[in-house]
């Protein structure tokens, strides 16, 4: 099938196939990228709902909501690839990432928050070490809105107000205070989810990857 723009089909398909995801550490920190093998083809995908999970081989069904080709500069040239943006995800397995697997990917890789920026893009060796991720937190200074976009919170005004939940209120948005299970809206600005996600790893939060939810882990009992 020759692809010359973005497709976008009124009825997605669903396929089952395996996403394989490499995490790396850019500029701005770990970012997550991945690749979507199916009978339809293989395919890039760089959703910001990757974001989430951990670096490794999910089996599964997935609904592509469109296929296109996209090409962005690259270490003195270009880079063409065939994407597939995902309208959602049913995981049902995960393996562990092999060396070949993680030396699959481009020998270089743009962090997608450069993408969406419109800035320069940087490339990243894969080969680079995978880190946890920085702690970040929402900015308390009143001339910065961190209100993550569609949510109708004062951030700045709940920031500015000194107490010890305002940057997680500022943060969180209507997520905030945060429950036992949580799901994140992955459609806000990816800076934004990756300051949640870093955040709630600090909150003793971990991912459930099938049912696609953050939950508080069980405090050890004391004996």
């Amino acid at each position: 099938m020759a692809l010359t723009a973005a497709h976008s089909s009124t009825s997605p398909i669903i396929v089952a196939g395996q996403l394989t995801l490499r995490t790396i550490r850019g500029r701005n920190g770990p970012f997550t990228i991945g690749r979507l093998t199916t009978h339809l083809g293989v395919f890039e995908v760089k959703d910001a709902e990757l974001e989430q999970y951990p670096e490794g081989k999910y089996d599964g069904e997935f609904l592509i909501k469109y296929i296109y080709p996209r090409a962005y500069p690259t270490g003195g040239g270009m880079r063409f690839e065939i994407r597939a943006s995902l309208d959602g995800m049913t995981l049902s397995g995960l393996d562990e990432l092999s060396r070949d697997d993680a030396k699959s990917f481009a020998a270089q890789e743009v962090d997608p928050l450069d993408e969406e920026q419109g800035t320069q893009p940087i490339a990243t060796s894969v080969t680079a070490p995978t880190l946890q991720a920085t702690p970040v937190h929402a900015s308390s200074d009143p001339l910065i809105d961190t209100t993550p976009f569609g949510m109708d919170v004062p951030s700045v005004a709940v920031a500015a107000s000194g107490g010890p939940d305002s940057d997680d209120a500022a943060l969180f948005g209507l997520l905030w205070p945060l429950e036992d299970s949580i799901k994140l809206d992955s459609t806000i600005d990816r800076r934004t989810l990756r300051a949640q996600i870093a955040r709630l790893g600090e909150l003793g939060y971990a991912l459930d990857f099938k049912a696609q939810e953050w939950s508080r882990e069980a405090e050890p009992q004391p004996a």
